[in-house]
């Protein structure tokens, strides 16, 4: 059926009680790695009750690479200071592109597959990557996005500006294109806040509940949005003037979901949106 249209951390411990024996201290892991971790296991969670389990267990195998790439950048910034040009940072991703390469070579889609394997055999496709970073690339290099994006996220949770362009209606921090939206309601009452998501560090900001995510356009009459009872959290915000669109989903229903991850589960909803003539603002992790 097709979907109906509307307008419109830190450390922490467990203190023994009197009496009680002592418990051992939970400490979250808040590095970079450790986020890729959490995505990676909640990919893995939704494949077991998937009837498509193809997409979540690629993207969970994906996560585990980028978190072992990041978990290399921490430790390089450890040694030596990053300075957040890609040119002079480069370096010190090499190990985790060569696994990262491998990994979509081995495990990708067909197209990403034959891509990486065509670079994998001529060594890390410098060039190609600060081509893509220098000039503010999007979905049409969804490797590079993938082999970049723990250097991004390394980046984000030290402060460190990236050296990239900034466009309207992309990440503040670094420039990234947003991949997906999350409305969360807000206490005491009925609305919600909306807040895109970076594709590439992973960032969130703000967005008003009746803006296109791609373009100025704020006439409620021309940015429909669509929903199928089949995915109830999912909800696709579209666009008649620029015919784009973002695919939301809605933390009150699951406080469990991982937007990104999340959004694999449903995109039978995102075919929908293409056979209607909509284009994704940027695509998700299965490349739609």
């Amino acid at each position: 059926m097709a979907p109906a249209a509307r307008n419109g951390g830190s450390r922490c411990s467990v203190a023994p009680s009197r009496g009680a024996p002592a418990r051992t201290a939970i400490v979250p892991d808040r590095t970079v790695g450790g986020g890729f971790a959490r995505r990676a296991a909640r990919a893995e969670t939704l494949a077991s009750s998937s009837a498509a389990p193809e997409p979540l267990l690629y993207a969970a195998g994906l996560y585990r690479a980028q978190g072992r790439a990041a978990a290399g950048v921490e430790a390089s910034h450890r040694h030596s200071p990053m300075s957040g040009r890609l040119e002079q940072d480069l370096a010190r991703l090499a190990g985790g592109l060569d696994d990262l390469l491998r990994f979509a070579a081995d495990h990708g889609p067909p197209v990403l597959a034959e891509d990486a394997r065509r670079c994998a055999a001529g060594g890390a496709p410098v060039d190609r990557l600060v081509s893509w970073w220098t000039g503010g690339g999007a979905g049409e290099d969804y490797l590079s996005r993938a082999l970049l994006r723990p250097y991004a996220e390394v980046l984000a949770r030290l402060r460190l500006p990236p050296d990239r362009p900034r466009r309207p209606g992309r990440c503040p921090f670094c420039g990234g294109a947003p991949w997906i939206a999350a409305r969360r309601p807000v206490p005491q009452t009925d609305g919600a806040q909306r807040t895109l998501e970076c594709g590439l560090c992973s960032g969130e900001w703000p967005l008003a509940r009746v803006h296109c995510a791609a373009c100025p356009e704020e006439d409620p009459a021309k940015l429909p949005s669509y929903q199928t009872e089949a995915h109830p959290a999912v909800r696709i915000e579209a666009c008649e003037t620029c015919r784009r669109y973002v695919k939301s989903i809605d933390l009150g229903l699951d406080a469990r979901a991982i937007p990104e991850v999340d959004d694999l589960v449903s995109l039978s909803v995102d075919l929908w949106a293409l056979e209607q003539g909509f284009t994704r603002v940027e695509p998700g992790l299965a490349g739609v």
